[in-house]
């Protein structure tokens, strides 16, 4: 296994390091201190063609400036929360607003505007990044000071594994993911339309007004959210669902099936032969088919264009503080949280 780093850019004044970790099989994962952004992935196809699987603005100033979450840590907490709003313990907090009179993200300054300590170590069968923070009581209205740890993990079986620790002195809200989007074909000029998804769930969540969850949960059997089989994607984000045609796409999500599946993802695409299998202790997974254009910047010198990419993002059901039902994710100073994801890449 090899780590090597290079500066990437500044950020108030302070260096911004890229970390790459590969290994013999050609496999690479870079990521970077600020936001513990993964920058790209690059994998062999099945003619040992080796491109970035990953999308991803290429300049720091553009993640800063325009923040398009891609391949970064995100939270305290992931998703939405409904008005920025949520009681605990028999107290109300009201949490700093960012997207449509809701907390999106972990709110204006989240995790990923951040940037971590770092340090890196090499095995003889892995190599990692752990990315540390401490996130301030206050910070986006949260209560408690959270102390974050993010492993990221490269292997020899071509494994990435995410690790999230966190710990507080206060009881808190704790939801995260990781943003990453993936584009199997190693070209974001072509749309993930084509790519094959295959999913261990039955339920998805449905959504209301401003994307925000319904608090309902839906069987998938039958319908345009049915990935227990391998269905290309295009099947699901050009139906004429009520729940995905106003949003031109997906942005909702998955139940997982943790009891009886060892897998609980598998996308692939055909032309490359590229694979990813991801496995999760989280309960659901939000699938985002990044459903328009996105001008604000350029990715390769040119606009990211609708289904550039398809995330993958882990965690617990999205504003589960405010529907029964959708899972716990307040943390306490007496306990740790654990939370892993493994994607592993290979070929069909």
């Amino acid at each position: 296994m090899q780590i090597t780093a290079k500066t990437f850019g500044m950020f108030q004044n302070q260096e911004v390091t890229e970390y790459t970790l590969t290994n013999t099989n050609g496999v690479s994962l870079s990521a970077i201190t600020y936001g513990a952004i993964v920058t790209k992935i690059m994998t062999p196809d099945k003619n040992g063609q080796i491109a970035d699987i990953t999308l991803n603005v290429e300049s720091l100033e553009d993640m800063v400036a325009h923040r398009p979450f891609y391949g970064a840590a995100i939270g305290r907490v992931a998703g939405r929360i409904t008005d920025g709003q949520f009681e605990l313990d028999g107290q109300s907090y009201q949490l700093d607003v960012n997207e449509k009179g809701n907390q999106l993200h972990g709110g204006p300054s989240g995790l990923d505007t951040k940037l971590w300590s770092a340090e890196t170590k090499s095995e003889d069968d892995a190599a990692s990044i752990l990315f540390t923070l401490t996130s301030l009581e206050g910070e986006n209205g949260y209560p408690g000071n959270l102390e974050v740890q993010v492993e990221y993990r490269l292997t020899e079986k071509n494994e990435w594994i995410i690790q999230y620790t966190a710990k507080t002195d206060k009881p808190t809200l704790f939801n995260p993911t990781n943003h990453i989007y993936f584009n199997l074909t190693g070209d974001i000029k072509q749309p993930i339309l084509d790519h094959t998804l295959q999913l261990a769930s039955t339920k998805y969540g449905t959504l209301a007004d401003r994307n925000l969850p319904t608090g309902k949960l839906e069987d998938s059997k039958g319908t345009a959210f049915d990935f227990s089989e391998p269905k290309r994607l295009r099947e699901a984000v050009l139906s004429d669902d009520s729940q995905i045609k106003p949003a031109s796409g997906l942005d909702h999500p998955f139940v997982l099936d943790q009891k009886d599946q060892p897998v609980q993802a598998i996308l692939s695409e055909i032309n490359s032969g590229r694979r990813v299998t991801m496995t999760t202790n989280e309960e659901s997974v939000v699938i985002f088919t990044h459903n328009k254009v996105m001008d604000a910047y350029t990715i390769k010198g040119e606009p990211a264009q609708p289904y550039a990419g398809l995330t993958l993002e882990t965690q617990a059901l999205p504003d589960a503080i405010n529907h029964p039902g959708f899972g716990n994710i307040e943390l306490r100073p007496e306990e740790t949280y654990h939370s892993q994801t493994t994607y592993r890449f290979d070929t069909i």
